[in-house]
């Protein structure tokens, strides 16, 4: 039987503690190879993925970490500040790859790891 092909959504979140390249590439490294793992995704299912980060993180767009981790490479990405909130989490990094590839799995990992584990306690079996 042919499996017809699924458009969808993955989110993910992670944080650093401190503004620097390396610590943000290395946070959306781990969080975009977890987001691919755990859904069983290459570059060649995604469609597009958006990030955006928190006005605190300033030496390093999120969407530049995920190509030099070696993730969307060939994918469109988009990267943007997140809205100023009152009490919002601080130095945060959110994704949303949308997905379109051949999938029978109904449910979706979505991937929230460090602090941003708080964002979606709901989520956090996943995230362990």
């Amino acid at each position: 039987m042919e499996i017809e092909k699924q458009i969808y959504a993955l989110r993910g979140a992670t944080t650093v503690e401190n503004d620097n390249p390396d610590e943000i590439d290395s946070a959306v490294k781990v969080m975009m190879a977890s987001i691919y793992q755990e859904n069983e995704i290459t570059d060649e299912d995604v469609a597009f993925a958006l990030f955006s980060q928190t006005s605190d993180l300033k030496s390093r767009n999120a969407a530049a970490a995920s190509r030099k981790g070696g993730f969307t490479k060939k994918v469109p990405i988009f990267c943007t500040q997140e809205a100023e909130i009152d009490n919002m989490l601080s130095k945060c990094i959110r994704v949303m790859v949308v997905v379109g590839h051949k999938c029978e799995r109904v449910n979706k990992v979505m991937v929230y790891q460090n602090r941003a584990k708080a964002l979606r306690p709901d989520y956090n079996e996943a995230t362990k």
